[in-house]
This record gives structure tokens, sequence and C-alpha cells, in this order.
């Protein structure tokens, strides 16, 4: 059984090659997990994903976006009728006050505008790493790799990470990933953990990764120790 925990470079670099080959990467219709227009909704709609079903985010964010559409609108918007509207994504009093904070962040300290580097984002009340990078790629098209639950998981699997929450595995993925995969290797590896490497029950028989994978090595007995 293999004890290594990371591909080295030149496995990385052939895991993304052969990503690249086999999934369809960015699309022109693609607007993100978010599927929001403007940088303001898709941070609030960021926020309101939190520990949250995408069916329940955009039940949520619809219900919100029907009666705000600026920042000044959200504050102006009293604290019943915001958590009302919010209530299906769930921790809805804890998101009303980051979505409040939000707000006022915005209008007293950018101007009214979304910032548009990672640092700048992540210093908004209730942005993460996560719904920075979302941001960013979808919103302001940066070559970023933002890194969902399927990101996530498919990245620790085959060991192109190793680390144990999604904003580590992020950062580690800015390290290691080479610079031309960074505009679609997003799409690739959330288009690969749906279609082949499943949560539950990944489909290894079908998987073009196979023999790179440091998951799939633990898991069977290595022929080369049995002499």
């Amino acid at each position: 059984m293999t004890d290594r925990l990371r591909l080295n470079g030149h496995e990385v670099e052939e895991a993304f090659r052969r990503l690249a080959l086999h999934m369809p990467g960015r699309t022109p219709n693609a607007k993100g997990p978010k599927d929001q227009p403007g940088a303001f909704r898709s941070v609030v709609a960021c926020i309101l994903s939190a520990q949250s079903r995408d069916a329940n985010t955009a039940l949520a964010a619809a219900r919100l976006f029907a009666i705000i559409e600026t920042p000044d609108d959200l504050l102006a918007l009293p604290e019943a009728q915001l958590i009302g509207a919010i209530r299906p994504c769930g921790l809805y009093n804890m998101k009303a006050r980051n979505l409040r904070r939000l707000a006022a962040s915005l209008i007293e300290e950018h101007g009214r505008v979304v910032p548009r580097t990672r640092a700048g984002l992540m210093a908004l009340p209730g942005v993460g790493r996560k719904c920075a990078d979302i941001v960013l790629a979808f919103t302001f098209d940066e070559p970023v790799i933002a890194v969902d639950t399927h990101v996530n998981r498919v990245c620790n699997r085959l060991g192109l990470t190793c680390q144990t929450t999604a904003e580590r595995t992020a950062a580690e993925l800015e390290a290691r990933a080479p610079d031309w995969v960074r505009a679609d290797g997003h799409f690739w590896l959330i288009q690969f953990g749906k279609a082949v490497c499943l949560s539950q029950r990944p489909r290894c028989e079908a998987c073009f990764l196979s023999d790179l994978c440091l998951w799939l090595k633990r898991q069977r007995p290595s022929t080369s120790r049995m002499e």
C-alpha cells in the first residue's frame, strides 16, 4: 500500500492534462455555482450558501433579490423582513448580521463597489476564501481555481493536495497547479467530481486518472511488496 500523500509535480501536470482532455471546462453559459449577475449579488449569494443546499440557497437569494437591489436597500431592510426572506438557507440570524455588515462596509469603505482582489473580498464581513475565489472566477473572470465541496474532495483523493479544509486545499492547489490550468481548472475538477469521482461511490473502474490516484492505491495491496 502507498504511504504517499501527494502526487509529484510531473504527476500533477499529467493529471491536469488528462482532465483538460476529458472534461468540457468553462462553457459559454457558465455562470458559477451561485448563478448571480453582478458582484454584489454574487457575494450576497455566497454568504447565503454557507452550510446550505443549492436549492435552498437559490430560493433564499430569489426571495431577497425580489425586494433589494443595492447595499443601501439591504441595509434599509427591516431585520424581520430580511430574516424572513433568507430563512430557507438556514443560519439566517447569523447570515442576516453578516449581510448587514457587508452592506455597511461596501457603503462606508468601498464606495458601494465590490473589491476585485482576493484580499479585498476577504476583508468584507462574512466572506472567506471560497466565496472570494468564486466571485473572482465567475464575476471578474480571473484565472482562479475556486474550491467547493467537489473540488476539495477530488484534489485530496487524487493527491493533488493533502489538506483538511477547503481553504487550505485552495492555498495548496494555487501553489501546485501549473499556470496554464488556472482558467479552467475549477471546471475540470468540479465536472470530474460530479461525473466520475463521486462522493459515495466513485467510478474508479471508468476513471482516466485511476493509475495516478493515491486514494485508490491505498485501497489496493501493492504487488511490488508481495514477494
